[in-house]
């Protein structure tokens, strides 16, 4: 959780570039609260690179807290949007794997969200047919309840 102030995003990747940090997935929304922005920063390490990371974004002046979601106690889900070619024929195959967001004369719009895995596993279903476009929005994600055991510092 962020102070949602000009430069907030560029201080944080700033952070994880100065460290030498990849981050692997980046989304930024306004809260319930228009002057606190919420970040998910999804990044890849073992227990000891996590730990320096979540100490040096607490020590940011607009970082108002810091949570780990982790595994069974958080949801987290991401947005795909997947244009693929699809003729007449093609259509009902297509159809027959995930209702239309919106259709052209030769494609079709979808709209799927869920975890990594289930967009992962829908993309090598559709492998067989011609994807024109494709956008991933990162993963955005919550703890369950209130206090569930997922860590929060600061």
């Amino acid at each position: 959780l962020v102070n949602n102030t000009s430069g907030v995003l560029s201080r944080v990747a700033g952070l994880f570039s100065r460290r030498g940090y990849n981050i692997d997935s980046l989304t930024v929304g306004e809260t319930e609260n228009p002057a606190f922005s919420r970040m998910t920063v999804s990044v890849t390490g073992d227990d000891i690179v996590l730990e320096q990371i979540e100490k040096q974004v607490n020590k940011l002046e607009d970082v108002k807290s810091v949570k780990q979601l982790t595994g069974e106690a958080s949801v987290w889900r991401e947005l795909i949007l997947v244009k693929v070619e699809a003729d007449k024929d093609a259509r009902p195959a297509i159809n027959a794997i995930v209702d239309i967001f919106r259709v052209a004369d030769n494609s079709m719009m979808i709209e799927l969200t869920g975890n990594q895995a289930k967009l992962d596993a829908f993309i090598k279903l559709i492998e067989g047919y011609e994807i024109k476009e494709l956008v991933r929005t990162g993963i955005s994600g919550l703890a369950r309840g209130f206090y569930d055991g997922a860590k929060e510092s600061k």
